[in-house]
């Protein structure tokens, strides 16, 4: 294996994960190998069922090393999974093989075999169990790793949420110069390491317009003076901005990433611009891992009608130099 493939998890087997999988093979070309962990016997149902045809070629994961792979069949790793039908609610059936899937990824990159790995769209509910908030923290408690960060990367405008998958009710107290401090420093040496340049980094304020009626005012007491320390500190940041402006052209155009408090926040115009022109980076990882910036899309299983731009952009991100992407 000449080169460090990339690998995919297939995740969610009731979803439109394989469709947009072959819809993103028969579009473009890639440099690096790719292959996936998932279930040959529900691709295959799911083919005859979208009326797709490309060569599968099973792999053998104790043998990986000697392999000479290329993106003209499907290169599998075989996970056992019993499908009743192609297209099926999801349940908490699928957690096992899911786990299962994982393990057989993290064995590959524990392995050094690679330090790529995409993410196929995962129920939460079905999945997590309430156990963790997201995939990233799943991934991040597996590799032990104590600060992580969600990053929505698009070329043009990034943006990181403080607290990820919690409810509002619990993110005034997640709100932290600490948390602010540890996102800001993964987003910088993420785009220091990548992209060779300090990011101009905005925050966003909590409260409506950075105010509040209530005597403690989380963007005078916690999120400026944070901004003000980590300015002193040489990083390119500032803030905190009124989220109802930040993203008007004129205003977002001056940075590269946007620090929100929560989800929804930074979420929801991210994707407004740029629809599925995004990919879910991982930051603190000793690898990178990447998703689709969208879940498994229920209601359009087996329709063959599901948008594959942002696994296109994914995989790409992995497989091209990252100053081909910086050009790009």
């Amino acid at each position: 294996m000449l080169s460090k493939p990339i690998i995919i998890v297939s995740g969610e087997p009731n979803s439109i994960f394989f469709e947009i999988f072959f819809k993103t093979l028969k579009k473009n070309k890639f440099k690096k190998s790719i292959i996936l962990i998932g279930s040959i016997s529900l691709l295959k149902l799911q083919m005859k069922k979208l009326n797709l045809k490309r060569k599968i070629n099973q792999i053998n994961i104790s043998n990986l090393k000697n392999y000479k792979l290329n993106n003209q069949s499907i290169n599998i790793i075989d996970v056992p999974y019993n499908p009743i039908k192609a297209f099926e609610k999801i349940s908490i059936r699928s957690k096992n093989y899911i786990e299962n899937s994982f393990k057989i990824a993290f064995k590959i990159i524990n392995d050094g075999i690679t330090d790529k790995l995409i993410t196929g769209p995962i129920s939460k509910k079905s999945f997590l169990n309430k156990k963790f908030l997201g995939v990233t923290e799943y991934i991040s408690n597996n590799f032990k790793t104590k600060r992580n960060a969600m990053l929505i990367f698009n070329k043009k405008l990034s943006v990181c949420p403080l607290t990820t998958h919690l409810p509002l009710k619990n993110v005034v107290k997640e709100i932290t110069k600490k948390n602010i401090y540890e996102k800001t420093i993964l987003i910088n040496d993420f785009y220091k390491k990548y992209f060779s340049f300090k990011p101009k980094i905005a925050v966003l304020g909590l409260n409506p317009h950075c105010e509040s009626v209530n005597k403690f005012n989380e963007d005078e007491k916690i999120i400026k003076p944070t901004v003000d320390h980590l300015m002193k500190l040489n990083y390119k940041i500032s803030g905190p901005y009124s989220a109802d402006t930040i993203f008007l052209k004129d205003n977002r155009k001056k940075f590269d990433v946007i620090i929100g408090m929560y989800h929804d926040q930074v979420l929801t115009p991210i994707k407004t611009l740029f629809e599925y022109d995004a990919i879910n980076i991982t930051l603190g990882l000793p690898f990178i891992r990447v998703s689709p910036d969208h879940g498994p899309n229920e209601k359009m299983i087996g329709k063959n009608i599901s948008n594959p731009l942002s696994l296109i952009k994914a995989i790409t991100f992995l497989d091209k130099h990252w100053l081909e992407l910086k050009k790009a």
